[in-house]
């Protein structure tokens, strides 16, 4: 599995033949988008800054697109929506955090979530989590300091901080970093990992740097 990130909370995850897109970047958005096919996406929560599924079409061929609560299987992926919210531009909106299976791992994007405290039922049906999609900075997300509290609370083997680039608080990262413990991490173009790699791993902090 190879994960590439592009900034905001977008991210593009590639495995065996299959792609998928996680919250991509909207053409209507004051982020840059960034187009490549997609067999998949997942939009969190209906904004232009996450729901850009346009952007990763190919040729006449576009994704399945998951876009709220329930249980999908589509090319070997394995995914459950749970319903939560967030604040975020200023206002509430629903926000779905997804539990992907692929490749015997175990993915939890939180995407724009807004609040640390998740109903003691949403993180059962989370379960082992190995990789964890954080959302840090503030603005109708996480703060730093939620952020830790719940990563801690899921145990996830791993962690990938998004939103603090170019929507979210930069100076969260550094904050986030410190209170983890992980203020070694030097940001790495893309993430290549297999189920084995996770073993042993404990909260370890992965932080990657958007790409253009």
């Amino acid at each position: 599995m190879v994960i590439t990130y592009y900034g905001g909370e977008f991210f593009k995850i590639a495995f065996g033949e299959a792609t998928l897109a996680l919250n991509p970047i909207s053409k209507d958005s004051k982020l840059k988008p960034s187009r490549f096919g997609a067999d998949v996406a997942l939009v969190s929560l209906n904004h232009e800054d996450f729901n850009g599924v346009d952007q990763i079409g190919f040729g006449d061929k576009m994704p399945f697109i998951v876009s709220g609560p329930g249980e999908y299987e589509i090319k070997g992926i394995f995914i459950k929506g749970f319903l939560t919210k967030s604040n975020y531009g200023g206002k509430e909106h629903i926000n779905t955090i997804y539990s992907i299976s692929l490749e015997n791992m175990n993915l939890c994007f939180l995407g724009a979530l807004g609040h640390a405290d998740l109903p003691a039922e949403i993180k059962e049906a989370l379960g082992d989590i190995d990789i964890l999609f954080l959302p840090i900075g503030g603005e109708g997300v996480l703060t730093a300091a939620e952020a830790n509290k719940l990563a801690t609370a899921l145990e996830a083997k791993m962690i990938i901080p998004m939103h603090f680039d170019g929507i979210g608080d930069k100076k969260a990262l550094t904050t986030f970093l410190k209170e983890a413990g992980a203020e070694g991490s030097k940001p790495a173009d893309k993430l290549t990992i297999k189920k084995k790699d996770l073993e042993g791993k404990e909260g370890d902090v992965v932080v990657l740097s958007a790409q253009a």
